[in-house]
């Protein structure tokens, strides 16, 4: 009876060896440019969202902001994929009142005055594939210089209901109702 039973617990151990692959898991590096979010109420304790942003983070790099994000062109706010805000009640984008839901966001670079944009196409990998036909806003935002400079692209909002974008020492600011 011993026998049998050892034979079966070898048998069941071989079966199991052959059947399973036993091997290291590769993980890829960490992406230079990581995903961020940025949210309002910009308060982390408060679950009741109204807006969400998820972007990623190019670094400056001993580089200039106008190097990286080119002037009159559209520009994908960040890395990688296209930025996507959220908007989970139907919110003023600037002026214009947008429907809840996620668009992509891009936005154009101007000297004193940034173009800021809402797109309907998602899943977009930079501003490639931009399509203006899928324009649900725009708005026009001045841009200002601030004497601290910001390595990391960065989106914050404040209490006040307004989203800032930070790049070197580039400021813009966009407006919600």
């Amino acid at each position: 009876m011993m026998k049998l039973f050892k034979a079966s617990v070898f048998c069941l151990l071989v079966a199991f060896s052959m059947t399973t692959e036993m091997h290291a898991q590769k993980f890829n590096g960490l992406d230079k440019s990581p995903m961020d979010a940025a949210a309002f109420p910009a308060n982390h304790k408060d679950s009741n969202k109204k807006i969400k942003v998820v972007y990623s983070r190019p670094q400056l790099n001993g580089r200039e902001l106008y190097d990286l994000v080119p002037l009159g062109k559209v520009w994908r706010l960040g890395a990688n994929e296209s930025a996507e805000i959220t908007f989970y009640e139907d919110t003023y984008f600037g002026d214009t009142l947008v429907k809840a839901g996620t668009y992509s966001l891009f936005a154009i670079r101007g000297e004193k005055m940034w173009t800021m944009i809402l797109n309907k196409d998602l899943n977009a990998w930079g501003a490639y594939s931009y399509n203006p036909n899928q324009d649900v806003a725009r708005y026009n935002a001045i841009a200002s210089i601030d004497a601290e400079s910001i390595e990391a692209f960065s989106i914050t909002f404040s209490d006040e209901k307004t989203m800032y974008l930070g790049w070197g020492t580039t400021r813009v600011s966009v407006p919600f109702k």
